[in-house]
């Protein structure tokens, strides 16, 4: 029964269909529970560490249930496009409104499109990770898909990675650095690909061609569809989503990196190269995303197994207000500046 717990995931998505139906200032409903609600009762809930043998892990994983909890999303992410169109379109909205819809709508799509669509990336089953392809589209942001799995995981925690945060960087630079920067290595890793395969980057065998394709027919499609100014809103909401995603970034490594071992090697990717937390509510609601040690460690563990490893530097809160303090850069760096254990040489803080 505990498992069913997952189910609550969909409070957020569901959160979003009220926002776009009720309008007026429950239009700003899903803010509310991301950013309020989940925050509070990640304090109020005690941290749980569950400890599971080898037996039970290996149990779970093949457990079904966890894998349909996820594909769900797929319909319900595009069902709320859908509405959102609609009502922007033929409804006589407010500003407010708009505002609050979009802001809601831009929360899903990074939670249940980008978050989700994470996970299914790392499968190896081809209906799963078309999927995830299908869920970053909302967000305009299918080459993710690309660098996350063949650049981010190799160079995490290193200079050579524009998703990790550098110590004292603020999130609002990192923003701008490391989507500009994901976007480039996401080209730079497809031409290397390509060119192994003695083929030209520039053919329809390169997938950032085809993701820039797909880009431009899904705008064309919803302009068709809702008109130009509704298509501009969803723009905005793909913007809010990726800048959710790269808000998660800038917590999950902030300040950390692997040591050099010359050559441009790194010492291996430990759990303690990346930033835990255990606050339930938010592990939840991202199926299990906050265990980002785990998922570093061995990216192929799925999220209903992720563990804990005390040596892993936890958050002092939960995702979603780790995020809003990341938004004042002073109190940021105040708080998570000295939970860093030591800084090297050259100025840039790791854990060891």
């Amino acid at each position: 029964m505990r498992d069913l717990k997952y189910f609550i995931a969909y409070i957020a998505p569901l959160s979003a269909f009220w926002a776009v139906f009720a309008g007026g200032v429950w239009s700003f409903t899903t803010v509310v529970v991301a950013f309020v609600l989940i925050p509070l009762l990640d304090q109020l809930f005690a941290q749980q560490i569950d400890a599971r043998d080898a037996n039970e892990e290996s149990s779970r994983s093949g457990q079904i249930l966890f894998d349909w909890l996820l594909y769900a999303n797929v319909p319900i992410l595009y069902g709320l496009l859908v509405m959102y169109g609609y009502t922007l379109a033929n409804e006589q909205l407010t500003s407010w409104e708009i505002v609050g819809m979009t802001l809601s709508v831009g929360i899903i799509v990074g939670t249940t499109g980008i978050n989700v669509a994470h996970e299914l990336g790392h499968r190896n089953k081809p209906f799963e990770v078309f999927l995830a392809k299908v869920l970053l589209l909302p967000a305009l942001y299918q080459h993710f898909f690309i660098e996350h799995n063949l650049g981010h995981h190799k160079f995490v925690a290193t200079e050579k990675d524009p998703a990790t945060a550098r110590l004292n960087e603020t999130v609002f630079h990192f923003w701008l650095r490391s989507a500009w920067g994901s976007y480039c290595n996401a080209w730079k890793i497809e031409e290397a690909r390509l060119k192994a395969l003695a083929l030209s980057p520039y053919s329809l065998k390169n997938q950032m061609v085809w993701f820039s394709l797909f880009n431009v027919a899904y705008l064309t499609v919803l302009t068709f569809s809702f008109g130009a100014a509704v298509s501009c809103g969803f723009i905005v909401a793909a913007i809010i989503g990726f800048l959710l995603l790269e808000s998660v970034n800038y917590i999950e490594h902030y300040g950390i990196r692997r040591k050099s071992l010359g050559n441009g090697k790194y010492e291996p990717v430990q759990p303690h190269h990346s930033w835990n937390s255990n606050h339930e509510i938010g592990r939840i609601f991202l199926y299990e995303l906050t265990r980002h040690a785990d998922h570093h460690y061995k990216s192929t563990r799925k999220y209903q197994i992720l563990r804990h490893f005390d040596a892993s530097p936890q958050l002092p809160v939960g995702y979603p207000a780790s995020i809003l303090l990341s938004l004042v850069p002073p109190l940021w760096f105040r708080i998570m500046n000295k939970r860093l254990p030591k800084v090297s040489q050259d100025g840039l803080a790791v854990v060891s």
